[in-house]
Order: C-alpha cells, then structure tokens, then sequence
C-alpha cells in the first residue's frame, strides 16, 4: 500500500515547515506522504505501538494482509517521516475499554503541539464502537462487548503487543449485532483465526434489516454462511440480562416499511414477536462514533455533538493552522475515503504554508 507520493531521492531539500500529524490511520499517512514529498518536515503521533491506525488493528489480516500496509508505512520512515509511538494527544473524551486496550505510555497536549509546528493535522478517526441503547447493555458489560476495541485487542495480542489473556474473553456462542463491516469483521475473526479454534461453537449475526440492505452487502453475509456462520435476519436484541449461570438475550422481530424519507426500507417491531436465546458472548458492531483528541471549544477547536471535528472546504478548523482529516472530519467511511481525504488535506496544508 503506498502512502509516498514521490520517490525517496526526488524529495526536495528541507523548506524549515514543520507539520504534526495526529493519528497514523489511512488519513495521517496519507498527509504525510504527500507533505513529505514538499520537503517539509514530517512528524506522525500515536497512541498505538506501530502505525496503520485501524488499517493494522482494527482489520482481519484476512481482509487486508498487513505486510503491504508495512512496506508503505517503511517507506515513509525511510523518507524522512517520524513517528512518536504509543502516545496519545489530548483524548480528553472517555474511550471506555479502549483506553485500557490500547494504554499509550505517554500523553501530550495538543496545545503544546500546535505552538511547536507550522501547521497541524488531526486525524485520529473512529476508535469508539456506538453503543446499542439496549436494557442491561452496560449492566452486563462483561459479556457483552463493543466490537471494534474488541478486534483491537484481538490484533494487539496477535501481533505481539499485549499477551492473550488481556484479551476480553470469547468462547462458545458468540453474537454479533450490526449489518456493517464491523459486524462482519466480528463474526469472520473467530471463524478463521486459529486462536478462537475449539473454543468458539457457534456465531450467529443479527441484523434488524434484509441482508439485502445490510452494509456489507448480500455477498458478505452470504461468505460469512459460508464461513459456518448463522444469520438472523429481521432481529434486533432488546435486552441483555442474567439468569442465573444464563446469559439470555431477549430479541424482537422486525418487519420493513418504506417511507418516503428514507432510502432503505425502515425497520420496525412486530408486536408480540419476542424471543429468547442463550449466547456467552455478544460483540455490538453497529456504528463507531469519531474520536476527537479534544472537546468542542478546546484549543480554539470547534467539534460537534457527534464528535466531529468542523472545519471549512479547505479543511480548516476554527484554529487557523490546525486541519482535520479522514473520518474525525466527515465521520465514518472506507479506507478509499480516508486516505483521499488526506491527500487533499495535504495540498491545503500547503497552500496555507505558501502563504505564510
């Protein structure tokens, strides 16, 4: 995966800009590629222990091999990128289990940051699953867990970071909830990594739609059958509780009406269709929200309700140097997008460091 937008000896000589990355996702490396290549210097923070940002961990190795992605972020470094590892800038907001998953060895303010480069970039995506609004999803938080800190710890442990045991329990009947990527990724993992063998007996997928509006599309839901999976169509759980030794998820059947303001059909519950089944775990894959390393007004930041940082057409925050990239700027999206959205952060970057 290429991430240099030039040859390494075709990067001019140092222009004295100094620019700060934050985040080394799709986005991060995508700037950093293309400012790298204007002979500025380049400096990439983050939280993580190597980077690729959820390209690395938050991605089965069976979706995206790895080794490309490292070839690309290697190239990078041996053009002159630096990267400050494993630490976290100003994530203010309360991460929950990916705090401790991740758990950075330092922290620093982004303010400290801003005032030591000549322009800064944020891009430090999506790395908080949504939650459910389901009863007893937090009561039960020890079976039932978000799905994207759960794939990182999963890759986190795979790859030599964190030992197995830190990795949240998964075993017997597993469920996944959510139509998306995420769902799919959930369920794929422990069907084919060799380290959930003998110990996951069954998966099964919920989605509240048809899979024909599922996210993931027809094709993925009908591989991850393939795969040995179950898929419960036109489900949505409505309760987690214990009873006893039992876990019972108590689920409600759902029927599609099309609406005019809507361009899929709208899911709605079948009164008197509740069901229960027993599950040992549940992975909620149904949306991540963006994670900004800052609060709406810090650091001059202006950032909106959903976590999304504002900025203008050029990228631009409410703080004049300082951009946004990636999903932290336009919410959830694919790789694709992301890493466009880099590049094109990239060139306003420049165009504002040509006018200084």
């Amino acid at each position: 995966m290429k991430f240099l937008r030039c040859k390494p000896d075709a990067i001019p000589a140092p222009t004295g800009k100094r620019i700060a990355i934050i985040g080394a996702g799709p986005a991060g490396l995508g700037a950093a590629g293309v400012l790298r290549c204007k002979g500025h210097e380049v400096v990439v923070y983050d939280q993580n222990p190597e980077p690729g940002g959820l390209i690395v961990f938050g991605i089965p190795i069976t979706r995206i091999p790895k080794e490309p992605v490292r070839k690309g972020i290697k190239e990078l470094v041996d053009a002159g990128v630096k990267f400050v590892l494993n630490t976290k800038v100003d994530m203010v907001g309360d991460l929950g289990l990916m705090d401790k998953i991740v758990s950075p060895k330092n922290r620093l303010h982004l303010e400290d940051i801003i005032k030591e480069y000549d322009a800064t970039i944020i891009a430090t995506g999506t790395w908080k699953t949504r939650k459910m609004g389901t009863e007893g999803e937090d009561e039960n938080a020890d079976w039932v867990y978000p799905a994207v800190e759960w794939i990182v710890a999963v890759h986190m442990a795979k790859y030599g970071y964190r030992n197995w045991d830190e990795v949240p329990p998964l075993h017997g009947r597993v469920l996944v909830v959510g139509g998306g990527l995420t769902a799919a990724d959930s369920v794929l993992i422990p069907l084919s990594y060799p380290e959930f063998k003998g110990k996951v007996s069954e998966v099964v997928l919920s989605y509240r739609r048809t899979k024909e509006y599922a996210p993931m599309g027809p094709r993925e839901i009908d591989n991850l059958i393939l795969h040995g999976a179950k898929y419960w169509e036109l489900t949505l759980p409505v309760e987690f509780r214990k009873d006893g030794d039992k876990k019972i998820v108590k689920f409600i059947r759902m029927r599609l009406i099309q609406t005019s303001a809507e361009k899929r059909p709208k899911p709605v519950p079948v009164e008197g269709s509740e069901f229960e089944a027993e599950f040992d775990y549940v992975l909620k894959a149904v949306g991540v929200l963006p994670t900004p390393p800052i609060k709406d007004g810090c650091c001059g930041i202006n950032v909106d309700s959903h976590g999304v940082i504002l900025t203008d057409d050029k990228f631009m925050t409410s703080r004049r140097g300082v951009f946004a990239a990636g999903d932290v700027r336009h919410g959830p999206s694919l790789i694709g997008p992301a890493l466009k959205s880099g590049v094109e952060v990239a060139k306003h970057v420049e165009e504002y460091l040509a006018s200084q």
